[in-house]
This record gives C-alpha cells, sequence and structure tokens, in this order.
C-alpha cells in the first residue's frame, strides 16, 4: 500500500471505544493491503479508557478524538477529518482481505457511483450467526439484482464519495451510519451491492445469545432506536450498551425477553390503532 500523499485515493475511518483488544488487528490488515494508491487511515478516538490511542499513535494512523458520544459523532468526526476522495467506513474489530480497497477502488472507476457496500461475515459464528449475515446480506443482493437498490449497507464495509457526503445525523445512533448513511446520499447518484467484496468481523456483540441479539439488539436498540430518534431530531435513545467479550446471558435474557416482547406489542398496537400513519411512517424511512 503505497504512503498517503496530498489528496489520497481512500481515506479510512475507524471509530474505536475501548478497543484495544482488537484495534491492532484491524489496522494491520488495513496496513497490509495491496492497493497501489494513496490511502491514510484515521482512527476516532471516542472518549477510550484503555489503550486505544495509544495503539493507533504506534501504528503510525491518525488519530482524532471525539467527545460526543456514539458511532454517528465519531464517523462524522473522521469524515471531516479525511482527506481523501473516497471515505470508507470500517469497525475497529474488522479484519479485511488484502485486495479490500483494490476491489472498492474498481467499482468506483464510474463517476456516477457514489456509494459501494458489500457484506460481512462473522469471525468463530455460532450456528445461528453463521447463518444470519447470508440471510440478511443475501436479502440485500437478491433486491439489488432486481432493483438496482440497496436497501441496506453495513457500515463495517462501504465506501462514499466525500464530495457528495452531507454529513452524518449525529442525533442518531445505532442504524444512523448505515440507513442514514444510504437516506442521505438517495438522488446524489447510484449505489452499488458487491457481494465479493467481504469482511471479517467479531462475533462479540451475539455472544449474548439469539433472543437478546434480535429482541434487544436489533428490534429495539436498532430498529427502534433509529425510527424514534429520527421522529425526535434528538438523541431519544442512546446506543446500546458496548460488549466487550463477557457473557451476561442469564441477565440479558431476563432483560431482554420481556423488554422485546413488550416492545413488539407496543408497535403492533400503533400499527392496529393508526395504520394509515403507519404505513407512510415506514415508507419514510425507506432510503
Amino acid at each position: 500500500m503505497a504512503e498517503p500523499d496530498a489528496t489520497p485515493r481512500f481515506s479510512v475511518v475507524v471509530p474505536a471505544y475501548n478497543e484495544a483488544a482488537y484495534l491492532g488487528a484491524t489496522l494491520r490488515s488495513l496496513q497490509q493491503q495491496d492497493f497501489a494508491g494513496g490511502v491514510e487511515i484515521l482512527v476516532v478516538d471516542n472518549n477510550s479508557t484503555d489503550a486505544t490511542a495509544a495503539i493507533a499513535r504506534a501504528a503510525g494512523v491518525r488519530v482524532i478524538s471525539e467527545t460526543r458520544p456514539g458511532v454517528c459523532p465519531a464517523r462524522q468526526a473522521g469524515t471531516e477529518a479525511a482527506r481523501g476522495e473516497i471515505v470508507v467506513s470500517t469497525d475497529a474489530d474488522t479484519r479485511q482481505p488484502r485486495d479490500w480497497l483494490r476491489r472498492l477502488d474498481a467499482r468506483f472507476t464510474d463517476p456516477g457511483v457514489v456509494l459501494v457496500g458489500g457484506p460481512c461475515r462473522y469471525d468463530h459464528p455460532t450456528w445461528w450467526s453463521r447463518r444470519y449475515p447470508r440471510l440478511l446480506f443475501g436479502l440485500v443482493g437478491w433486491w439489488y439484482a432486481r432493483t438496482g437498490r440497496v436497501f441496506y449497507a453495513t457500515a463495517t464495509n462501504s465506501a462514499f464519495r466525500r464530495a457528495v457526503f452531507p454529513g452524518y445525523d449525529v442525533t442518531q445512533t445505532q442504524g444512523g451510519d448505515e440507513f442514514g448513511l444510504l437516506h442521505a446520499l438517495r438522488g446524489r447518484g447510484r449505489m452499488v451491492w458487491d457481494p465479493e467484496i467481504v469482511v471479517t468481523t467479531s462475533a462479540r456483540r451475539l455472544e449474548a445469545g439469539f433472543v437478546h441479539s434480535v429482541l434487544v439488539t436489533f428490534v429495539f436498540y436498532y430498529l427502534f432506536g433509529y425510527a424514534l430518534n429520527r421522529v425526535a431530531g434528538r438523541t431519544v435513545l442512546p446506543m446500546a450498551p458496548p460488549v466487550r467479550g463477557d457473557r451476561p446471558r442469564r441477565r440479558l435474557f431476563r432483560i431482554g425477553l420481556p423488554l422485546g416482547a413488550l416492545l413488539l406489542v407496543t408497535l403492533g398496537l400503533v400499527g392496529w390503532a393508526w395504520p394509515d400513519q403507519a404505513v407512510e411512517f415506514a415508507r419514510r424511512l425507506r432510503p
């Protein structure tokens, strides 16, 4: 990988909160890319209390400090500091194949392309976390093949042109850097889905088990949180509690099952009481 020049082709933005255990491997995979053009790597330290920032500095990458908690403010700070033509979004617990940037670059040779997304897979997955990304990204690819539209792009494996980016919604938490990005770029150019551009990310967020991962993490914090914060125009529901490798299965099951059931019942009642408004609201949330 070539040394960054005055205007690098890529700026890779890596938000990080207490990621000392994972960040080193991520930076090594980024620094071993076989892309011949200019690349800069920016680690956005989002109030870490461990050695995250020190590890990034020791690796020789740029370190940006962002005190506003949350992935959207962190990605926004990294994008504002970026100098590259194309901003690449990934995570601090993710490993990229050596040809990752080269494959992304090939997609951006079309000047009409404003975003490229690809799937991820989990490191050391369980039976269901192995099938989950296949189902999700299989649906994304199926829809793209038939409509030419990308309805979801994971923030751990996507890239966009900095020149057309209007900014992240920093009132958002989970989903704001994914659904929000697609919504912001809609109408600004063509979005591309490439199933061959794959990264490997940690499965630690799924270690609480299937029920908690679906009902609490995905339904409550991700879907409901994104919709609630977008409607309110401010951060009402904060980020989900970070997962750092522990396995609080029993406690999370006791909390997550009734919380998820209550949420599903509430959403069902809202949709039953105001069906027209629910349909219109869902339509507006589509990227």
